[in-house]
């Protein structure tokens, strides 16, 4: 038996929460899996896996193997990385999910280079607005917008995006552009309907601070319908840079009540276990550094029309 192999294909058990879900994610049967798993066993002599109708779970033995051979993975993944040194390359698969608006617009045209950097590398990504679960659909990273709910997750803030109030010009020149927040109360507003939107804002500016409630006829539940809907003038928007990033620059929207400030949008990298692997951690600093030059992804402050 491959000791390394066996608790990989463990590993992959435990985080996918059953035998079919790992052997689904590596591509086998999911008799080979069974076997490995009861190779295992027979070699550790205890028991890794209690199973029953309601899927399965890791003993109290199980648990301490699978920290250590996470950490033994990982430490093999990494040692081989430095001793190739410059020749240094990923290989297997790395499932990402992200935001379908923000992977559209930043990380899909940024893959490529990833890709020729790491040429043995596959990847899945999973667009979603809505958050999956990491565990069950065998994720090695999430990136998540806005505010985390509590989990035992590890996440780490790897970006930050101004938020605006997003109109198309033909959309301000029929309804008039607003001055003060306030005035926010007499425009229609394409809300986005989740966690990270809503109708409800609080501006700032120096020491006041002004909260508002939108009036919106048109609710959306994804990214791609708020910007379909301010490029149709259903009405104007609160957005981060992020969403809107292309038309910023291009003119096609405007930005309204500039010298107002709304809390900002945080980009970040969910984990699923408290050892993340060495693809997970390398993709992640590779976005991070592709979205810390602002002049690649957002619009300069100066260039705000």
């Amino acid at each position: 038996m491959d000791r390394m192999a066996a608790m990989e294909t463990f590993v992959r058990v435990v985080d996918a929460g059953s035998f079919s879900s790992a052997a689904k994610q590596l591509r086998v049967g999911q008799p080979a899996i069974s076997k490995t798993i009861a190779q295992l066993e027979k070699r550790l002599g205890v028991r890794l896996l209690l199973r029953s109708t309601h899927g399965l779970k890791p003993t109290e033995a199980g648990r301490n193997f699978y920290q250590r051979a996470r950490r033994a993975i990982e430490a093999a993944d990494e040692a081989e990385l430095a001793a190739r040194g410059a020749a240094a390359s990923l290989s297997g698969r790395l499932r990402i999910c992200a935001p379908v608006t923000f992977a559209r617009l930043h990380v899909m045209p940024r893959l490529a280079l990833f890709l020729a950097e790491h040429p043995a590398l596959e990847v899945d990504v999973l667009l979603s607005d809505a958050n999956k679960d990491l565990i069950g659909e065998g994720i090695d990273v999430a990136l998540r917008l806005g505010q985390l709910a509590d989990s035992s997750f590890t996440a780490r803030r790897i970006g930050q995006s101004r938020r605006r109030v997003i109109g198309s010009p033909s959309y301000f020149e029929a309804m008039g552009i607003p001055k003060t927040p306030a005035d926010l109360a007499k425009h229609r507003a394409v809300v986005y309907d989740q966690p990270a939107g809503g109708t409800t804002w609080t501006f700032q500016r120096g020491t006041s601070e002004m909260s508002v409630i939108l009036e919106g006829r048109v609710r959306v539940s994804a990214a791609e319908g708020v910007r379909e809907g301010v490029f149709a003038g259903l009405g104007l928007a609160i957005a981060s840079e992020w969403m809107f990033a292309p038309e910023l620059k291009s003119g096609a929207v405007k930005v309204v009540l500039e010298d107002w400030q709304l809390p900002p949008h945080d980009l970040w990298a969910v984990f699923p276990g408290r050892q993340p692997s060495t693809k997970a951690r390398l993709f992640v600093s590779y976005i991070e550094k592709q979205i810390a030059d602002r002049r690649r992804w957002s619009i300069p402050e100066a260039e705000v029309q």
